[in-house]
């Protein structure tokens, strides 16, 4: 039989300690994302691959929300976040930091996830738009890359919880490497 660990057998730190962590050098940019369950779920997804920050851009809701605390079951404690009005300032900040800009997104010139050339010294900032209209096409222009999850189903795409959940899995087993 195999049987399911407890809380204590993960030995996950508790919320001071994981504040003084080290976090992987990779910052989630979501530019109007609507809904709040999304913007929960992804903070929560952020704090299991030690993301570095979560910035919030345009109609983005914002901690602390009843809804997003919901999905995001305290991670809004322990990633750090902040909101921003444009994102496209926002992207050209962290360009000018040494950030690689990465859209996920569906277009003509991509690479899957599991493609994405990074390395231990690279810091990456990963943009997700919003649910119907996806990253604006000015955020795609200054991405150094698009990344787009290969599908094969009637529908053209997944969540956006869903979509950075695998995108941030293949980022964070390159810098885990």
């Amino acid at each position: 039989m195999n049987k399911k660990r407890t809380s204590a057998e993960l030995q996950r730190p508790d919320l001071a300690t994981y504040r003084g962590q080290d976090k992987f050098p990779i910052v989630v940019l979501l530019d109007n994302v609507r809904s709040l369950s999304n913007v929960g779920s992804i903070f929560r997804t952020s704090d299991a691959f030690k993301v570095e920050k979560v910035i919030l851009c345009g109609i983005t809701g914002q901690p602390p929300h009843r809804e997003i605390q919901r999905t995001a079951l305290g991670a809004t404690e322990s990633v750090a976040w902040k909101h921003c009005s444009d994102a496209g300032e926002e992207v050209g900040r962290l360009k000018g930091l040494g950030y690689r800009i990465f859209s996920l997104e569906q277009c003509e010139a991509h690479v899957a996830p599991h493609e994405v050339k990074v390395t231990s010294r690279d810091k990456v900032c990963l943009i997700l738009g919003n649910e119907v209209e996806g990253v604006d096409q000015r955020l795609v222009d200054l991405s150094d890359e698009v990344i787009e999850i290969p599908q094969s189903g009637t529908k053209h795409s997944l969540n956006v919880t869903v979509a950075a959940g695998i995108a941030l899995w293949e980022l964070y087993k390159k810098f885990g490497e």
